[in-house]
């Protein structure tokens, strides 16, 4: 139960806001004479809209009156992630949106857009106020009707202008900090794709089926440089109970940028006489090379945990024999995803995307024969590495302290109501 101030009201989103659904598509719609873009569920993010693809669709002369998006007015989804809300700032011109998305505008001035907007948030993510919101059919939606009946606090304006302009400024750095991610995922693309190129000093390059490598470097196969191993059977990985096994990881637990993702773990008691094959060290290098989906073949992790670990059958483990550092190894790997290595010589007799291990022992591989040249280049990468992994574990700082946040203020725990703070940001 939610323990909201006493002199916080409550009142009904269809009692204080008029709600309009969008405009269904059809293939005829989407020839007419009067194209004008329009925004999907697709561009609506908790908090924020993102107009990186825009549609198009003919609007007709009183679709696009009643249908005009003015500031302070909120997007609001009504299928996929039901509740999900935006809020319009008229970013761009001439812009609609279509019938999965209800716009809801206030009808009463003593209502904060923001403030809706993050009550909403809060209300369908955080404190379970609208489970169950949605209709019950084989895709959750949340119609006009039900949109309409939820209920909403409605503290005095003022105090709904503090609240919102406190949780858009986090907001707000946290979308910073994301551009800042961004900015340093695209430059250790690119950093990896100049060392792996070009060297360290600006050498000759040669033509390989990985791409431009420095013409000076040797060439081998992975097979030769590293021993290549399959994990445990998905059939026999069943164990969710720590207590009998060690974690195992799957082609779930290696994310698309390389990292290791432990949210979701089973277990698995490796047999003492398995052992020496299936425990993994500190340096072995993951490769997914199964996957439902050609884009997460090839994905690859530098495994550097303390602790027990396994590993499935839907990883390859490769481990390096010696004229290879292994950290070398793992961001050539993480190259020739990037030149999309893995999707044009893949098999193609199979059903499924797969680089099993004699594929992967046939991996061309190009590399310095100098361990110190080696090492610099992972340093290189590293530099900009260690600041990614700082900026995003501000930002995941930052969501943390919006989450708890969000949730203190919208359930009164903290009041701000006779603090100064500055609201012109909110205010529409």
């Amino acid at each position: 139960m939610i323990n909201l101030a006493n002199t916080w009201q409550k009142k009904r989103i269809g009692d204080v806001f008029e709600i309009k659904q969008g405009k269904s598509l059809s293939s005829r719609k989407q020839t007419g004479l009067n194209q004008k873009s329009f925004l999907r569920t697709s561009n609506v993010f908790w908090g924020r809209l993102d107009f990186s693809k825009l549609d198009e669709m003919d609007f007709s002369e009183d679709d696009c009156k009643t249908l005009a998006l003015l500031p302070g007015d909120l997007l609001v989804c009504e299928g996929g992630d039901i509740g999900r809300t935006a809020i319009w700032q008229g970013e761009i011109e001439d812009c609609y949106y279509q019938n999965h998305l209800h716009r809801i505008r206030r009808m009463t001035s003593n209502i904060s857009p923001y403030f809706a907007m993050f009550w909403l948030q809060a209300g369908f993510t955080q404190l379970g106020t609208y489970d169950g919101a949605g209709n019950k059919t084989t895709i959750p939606n949340l119609s006009r009707s039900r949109l309409s009946v939820l209920e909403m606090p409605l503290p005095p304006l003022l105090e709904q202008e503090k609240i919102a302009a406190i949780l858009l400024k986090l907001q707000n750095a946290i979308l910073i900090q994301d551009k800042i991610i961004k900015s340093l995922q695209e430059l250790k693309k690119s950093t990896m794709d100049f060392v792996f190129t070009h060297g360290l000093h600006g050498e000759k390059t040669k033509m390989t089926p990985i791409g431009e490598i420095p013409q000076s470097w040797e060439v081998s196969i992975l097979g030769q440089e590293a021993d290549i191993e399959y994990g445990v059977q998905a059939a026999v990985a069943n164990a969710k109970d720590p207590t009998i096994g060690m974690p195992i990881l799957t082609n779930i637990n290696i994310t698309s940028d390389g990292k290791i993702n432990l949210l979701t773990l089973r277990y698995y008691d490796v047999p003492n006489n398995k052992q020496d094959k299936l425990l993994l060290k500190k340096g072995d290098v993951l490769f997914n090379w199964r996957s439902g989906s050609q884009a997460h073949v090839g994905k690859t992790a530098y495994f550097n945990l303390e602790g027990d670990y396994t590993y499935s059958s839907f990883i390859l483990r490769f481990r390096t024999k010696g004229r290879i550092l292994d950290k070398f190894l793992y961001y050539y790997l993480t190259l020739a995803r990037q030149r999309k290595f893995f999707l044009q010589n893949k098999n193609v007799s199979s059903i499924n995307n797969v680089y099993n291990a004699s594929m992967s022992a046939t991996i061309p591989v190009y590399y310095p024969d100098s361990m110190e040249y080696q090492n610099n280049i992972i340093d290189t990468i590293d530099s900009v590495n260690s600041k990614l992994q700082v900026n995003e574990s501000h930002k995941s700082a930052l969501e943390d302290l919006f989450r708890t946040t969000l949730n203190k203020l919208m359930t009164g725990e903290i009041r701000v109501d006779d603090l100064d703070i500055d609201v012109k940001d909110v205010r529409v």
